[in-house]
């Protein structure tokens, strides 16, 4: 029987070991990069594959002349290895922006007594108004610009420890009830009281006051009781510059109410004092009296004032 005979086709070249040497970042880069046109799979012709097919061109790209060309990184192997810096050979700059992203209270009890330079650089105002400028709400951009506009002055801080960001930023001033012990939860700490018939008495509450920190409350007797206490809007974390720019604005408010059995007068009165504790601005309010055997409900005195 005549005919052609038949001639097996050569197999295609085996990928070597330099394939197997490929990095993984190397393999999904060549993965993602398209095929040329002259080497796309072409069709199968018998048991082996054509020439320019997928096989041929995965062993071309996969010699470290083709790899390169490629866009890929050099082995780090290759690469000699920087020895570690250490933060104190940082240059100024450098170590401010790295310390802005530590938490205030870490700044201030571990960074600021590693040494003479971070000590200076938590106690100068930059670090502080990185974290600033760090909060993107409305709130914290009309504070970080009011910040600027009204910096602090470095002479005052010569009798605080710190500065006053960093007291800002510990403290957090602002939203925050800046009365200490405002339930009578530790007692009479921080209240100059005076005491009229049985005297002051801490109980808790009739009825439930929403937001409290503590359901318990300051309770009178039969005669007049007053107490008072004088917060000092500095060491809570403001400074006098951002006090004079009339920018804030201070809330004061008080829940109170009487019991069923016998009536109450109250009487609240606040005042914004200078650093001669001069009076600046006064508020007072004297709602109705209670009478007895009428009502056992809790309400809320609240006033606003510039700090001008």
């Amino acid at each position: 029987m005549s005919g052609i005979p038949y001639r097996r086709p050569e197999p295609a070249a085996r990928p070597t070991r330099a394939l197997w040497a490929l990095r993984p970042e190397l393999l999904r880069l060549l993965a993602s990069q398209p095929l040329p046109k002259t080497l796309r799979p072409g069709p199968r012709r018998g048991p082996g594959l054509a020439s320019g097919t997928w096989g041929r061109y995965v062993f071309s790209i996969a010699t470290p002349l083709n790899a390169a060309a490629m866009g890929a990184r050099p082995s780090r192997r290759g690469r000699p290895v920087d020895p570690p810096m250490a933060l104190d050979e940082l240059p100024l700059e450098l170590l401010v922006r790295v310390l802005s992203y530590v938490p205030p209270c870490t700044l201030v009890t571990r960074c600021r007594a590693v040494c003479r330079t971070w000590r200076e650089v938590v106690d100068g105002p930059t670090v502080w108004l990185l974290q600033l400028a760090r909060d993107r709400s409305a709130e914290g951009r009309a504070l970080y610009a009011l910040a600027q506009r009204c910096p602090p002055n470095s002479e005052d801080e010569e009798e605080l420890p710190l500065c006053a960001l960093a007291r800002f930023s510990l403290r957090a001033p602002l939203r925050r009830n800046l009365i200490f012990n405002s339930c009578g939860e530790q007692g009479f700490r921080g209240w100059e009281v005076e005491h009229g018939g049985n005297g002051w008495a801490v109980e808790k509450n009739i009825t439930l006051v929403p937001g409290a920190p503590s359901q318990t409350c300051f309770v009178t007797s039969f005669e007049w009781c007053f107490k008072r206490q004088l917060v000092d809007l500095v060491t809570e974390g403001l400074w006098q510059e951002l006090l004079d720019s009339a920018q804030l604005e201070i809330c004061v408010a008080d829940w109170w109410g009487a019991r069923e059995n016998c009536g109450c007068i109250y009487r609240l009165r606040v005042r914004l004092l200078d650093v001669y504790e001069n009076e600046v601005v006064k508020f007072s309010a004297s709602p109705n009296p209670v009478l007895q055997w009428t009502e056992r409900t809790c309400r809320q005195n609240e006033a606003s004032r510039g700090s001008h």
